[in-house]
């Protein structure tokens, strides 16, 4: 069965992290999905935002180099980094909304969820939405939830759960498209999660794309600073893949830490992210 296209820019993605201590040549990685490299390149590109050359450089960078060096910078919004278009920070047009106690009992009794399988750059991704935001955003298949349907049903007994793709695919708009990206106005998240947990998610937002945290360094901001272990469960635990950015946690050391849809995937966003924020040394151009 012949590659879809975000199929191979997904294959392409992983191929070079997986190979990119040899760093792998354009020819070499567009053969991999049976592609000439001209039109790999344009494939890549426009499906991922940014070409393979800047991808690859990005997976090889030292995540040390990107960890945020003062702390202050996760309490509060960083003047280095502007509050329009795509640099603003992610707390600035993401809204946590956490679920209620009184729904939590409920169980989702009169609450509407629908959902959607996407293609995205990275393979399929799983959408859900009640009535107040976005309740599960999350990788499927090599590592992700094998049936998200079912966990989603499990979580919510008691409420409504019907397909709408036409619904959810605006989510996939909003975080791939570039004509679409950020131009919606804030994304809200409904989401279940002990007091910890949301403490923790809502840090996760003051991440900025392209920078990464120690979960030592969020335990301090929160004010545990020995509680690295607790907040790596709760970054774990994380049900928003992307919006709420556990993907920017590593360990001290530079090392990747956990993730809960692979470490695979994890080094794939971040590198994609890192990317298409990236200015080429050699070509001289900003993504």
């Amino acid at each position: 069965m012949a590659l879809s296209d975000y199929e191979r820019v997904e294959k392409a993605m992983a191929y070079m992290v997986d190979h990119a201590s040899r760093q792998p040549s354009l020819d070499e990685v567009a053969a991999q999905v049976h592609l000439s490299p001209y039109h790999f390149q344009r494939l890549f590109s426009r499906w991922a935002g940014t070409t393979p050359k800047r991808f690859l450089q990005a997976v090889t960078l030292e995540r040390s180099k990107l960890l945020i060096e003062d702390e202050q910078a996760l309490l509060a919004v960083s003047h280095s980094v502007g509050l329009s278009g795509g640099s603003r920070l992610y707390d600035h047009f993401v809204q946590l909304d956490a679920v209620t106690p009184g729904e939590y009992k409920r169980k989702g009794e009169g609450l509407a969820i629908q959902y959607g399988f996407h293609p995205t750059p990275f393979g399929p991704m799983f959408v859900a939405m009640t009535q107040r935001g976005i309740c599960r955003l999350a990788f499927v298949g090599d590592g992700g939830a094998d049936d998200p349907v079912a966990a989603l049903r499990r979580d919510w007994p008691l409420s409504t759960v019907e397909e709408n793709m036409t619904v959810t695919s605006a989510v996939i708009e909003n975080l791939f498209s570039a004509s679409s990206k950020g131009q919606n106005g804030p994304l809200s998240l409904h989401v279940a999660g002990t007091n910890f947990q949301m403490a923790v998610w809502r840090a996760l937002l003051r991440i900025p794309p392209g920078k990464l945290a120690s979960y030592s360094q969020l335990a301090r901001v929160l004010g545990r600073p020995g509680a690295a272990r607790a907040v790596g469960n709760a970054v774990g635990a994380n049900p928003i893949a992307l919006l709420v950015p556990c993907h920017r946690v590593i360990q001290q050391s530079g090392a990747l830490g956990g993730y809960r849809w692979g470490l695979m995937k994890k080094q794939m966003v971040q590198a994609w992210e890192l990317a298409e924020k990236a200015t080429d040394p050699i070509e001289g151009r900003a993504n």
